[in-house]
């Protein structure tokens, strides 16, 4: 061999063996046999994405082992069809039954994320077509996001929601002749005044306005400043506190004398903070509140907000509806949600603790201290009540003027037993109510007498139509008891839901043996109540 024909095969075999060298280097520094699979199991993975990435199938047919029958076969279809991000091995096969390697998921995941976040060409059509609508509705985005920034600069405020109920009534009781003579409060201080009226049986229109301002902190917790305002006179039969005919939906702010017009105020009607402890408490304090409203619930199904003896179970001896300063504490049992759970209220209400000679823990105080234990069921509910009263306090809707208030040494002890069922859905079958009640008294001469009550109550939930309401409700009212016969109250009613936020109930009432009339006993009246809520 010549010394030419010597150079060029030594640098030929230079030029074959560098690329060996190169990967023998490379190879070096891994572990064994193992290391060697895995880096040549890599290269057949770069080559398989290389090959697909020039090859990608247009349809699922071109996989040989894919059938119509395969579980995935609809989402293959899209991802190969719709997506184009799908390819399969250089011998036409899918292989689904195989199990992917880490590399292979991360190659198909990227490849479809690239075609779904590309801009297509007939997107880009689209985009140039409404190029002009969209400049536009963004121009109207900015302009909201500068207006809705405006908003929250200047808003309200941002923990308190204001919520309002406006309700219009227009009623009547024909022959409602009360004649009788009670005590007001004098506005100037001193003795309280004296007054006597008459006849009341005209037809009257009247407001009742409740603006709740709701506060809340944490977001569990709540301050009520409830505002209220209407133009029931005291002697009115929708308002007096010895008439059968009082209304739920009934207030009066006038500060001129009962039976005659006077000017029209705004009043504080609320003002408690409620707040829960753990899981299962919440607890109320208030120098403005209700002992009804410190209640796990009321345990009533029927919900006609027309007469206020159907609006406390029937039971007005326990859920006087008293509203003073005090305290309480709700307790309701954990459970799933959508469960029935137990139930434990107790309260204390002072009618007139904020009287400095009378005071809040006084027993001149008129001191109401309210307890419940109950059980509310997915579909139904039940509890026992018990409430005690002292000098000053009284049971609504009580049947003649002897049986309002409590007098020097008196004690009362009322107790209710109460519940309701609902079908789980509305129909021709009604809920139904019922509730029982007693009171008894104890020391003192005159005043409040021993009474009882009951009551039974229907009510068609979206009667005729969804949102409407229709009920009758029978019961009898706490009686006087000595010479006083025991009243029965019958109410009926069909709310018609106008709006979400308009209701118009019209009702009538029949009422027995009322005992601050002073000729026709048995009286039957009505109203058309139209509720606005906001």
């Amino acid at each position: 061999m010549s010394r030419l024909a010597q150079i060029l095969l030594a640098s030929a075999s230079v030029s074959l063996l560098s690329p060996c060298a190169a990967l023998a280097n490379g190879i070096e520094g891994l572990d064994g046999a193992a290391a060697i699979d895995g880096y040549m199991q890599q290269q057949e993975i770069d080559e398989l994405k290389a090959w697909r990435s020039k090859n990608q199938v247009t349809s699922v047919n071109q996989f040989s082992d894919v059938r119509p029958s395969d579980w995935a076969y609809q989402a293959l279809t899209n991802l190969v069809e719709k997506y184009g991000c799908v390819a399969g091995y250089p011998e036409g096969t899918y292989k689904g039954g195989q199990a992917m390697s880490r590399f292979e998921a991360a190659a198909l995941l990227n490849a479809c994320l690239d075609r779904v976040t590309e801009v297509t060409d007939e997107l880009q059509r689209l985009m140039d077509e409404f190029k002009q609508e969209l400049a536009v509705l963004k121009g109207r985005v900015d302009g909201l996001e500068a207006k809705v920034g405006t908003l929250e600069a200047q808003q309200f405020s941002t923990t308190t929601k204001l919520k309002g109920e406006v309700n219009f009534i227009l009623g009547g009781v024909p022959s409602y002749d009360s004649d009788t003579t009670y005590k007001e409060r004098n506005p100037s201080g001193g003795a309280d005044l004296t007054k006597t009226v008459g006849k009341q049986d005209r037809t009257t229109f009247n407001y009742d306005v409740r603006l709740n301002l709701d506060t809340s902190f944490t977001g569990k917790d709540l301050l009520k400043t409830r505002l209220r305002s209407g133009n029931f006179t005291a002697s009115s039969p929708f308002n007096a506190g010895d008439s059968l005919f009082k209304l739920d939906k009934a207030s009066s702010t006038n500060a001129g004398a009962a039976g005659a017009g006077g000017i029209d105020t705004v009043s504080i009607d609320r003002l408690y903070y409620q707040f829960p402890v753990g899981q299962q408490f919440t607890l109320t304090a208030g120098a403005l509140v209700r002992n009804t409203e410190i209640l796990a619930f009321i345990p009533s199904a029927y919900r006609s907000q027309l007469l206020d003896f159907f609006a406390v179970a029937g039971t007005p001896g326990v859920y006087n509806k008293v509203t003073g300063q005090g305290f309480g504490a709700v307790w309701k049992q954990k459970v799933a949600k959508g469960q029935g759970f137990w139930n434990a209220s107790l309260n204390f209400i002072a009618q007139d603790g904020e009287i400095s000679n009378e005071g809040i823990f006084d027993s001149d105080g008129s001191l109401n201290t309210t307890a419940q234990l109950g059980y509310k069921g997915t579909n139904w509910g039940a509890a026992v009540a018990y409430r005690n009263g002292t000098f000053g306090t009284r049971t609504i809707n009580a049947n003649g003027t002897a049986n309002s208030s409590l007098v020097t040494n008196q004690n009362s002890n009322s107790f209710s037993v109460a519940g309701y069922w609902q079908p789980v859905d509305s129909g021709i079958i009604p809920s139904i109510s019922a509730g029982y009640g007693f009171t008894d008294i104890s020391g003192g001469v005159g005043g409040a007498a021993d009474s009882q009550s009951w009551y039974v109550a229907l009510q068609w939930d979206d009667a005729f139509a969804k949102g409407n309401a229709a009920g009758i409700a029978l019961g009898q009212n706490p009686s006087a008891g000595t010479g006083v016969e025991n009243p029965l109250s019958l109410e009926l009613y069909y709310k018609v839901q106008v709006t979400d936020h308009i209701s118009i109930t019209p009702g009538l009432f029949y009422i027995t043996n009322s005992s601050n009339q002073v000729n026709d006993k048995d009286l039957w009246g009505g109203v058309i109540q139209t509720q606005f809520r906001f």
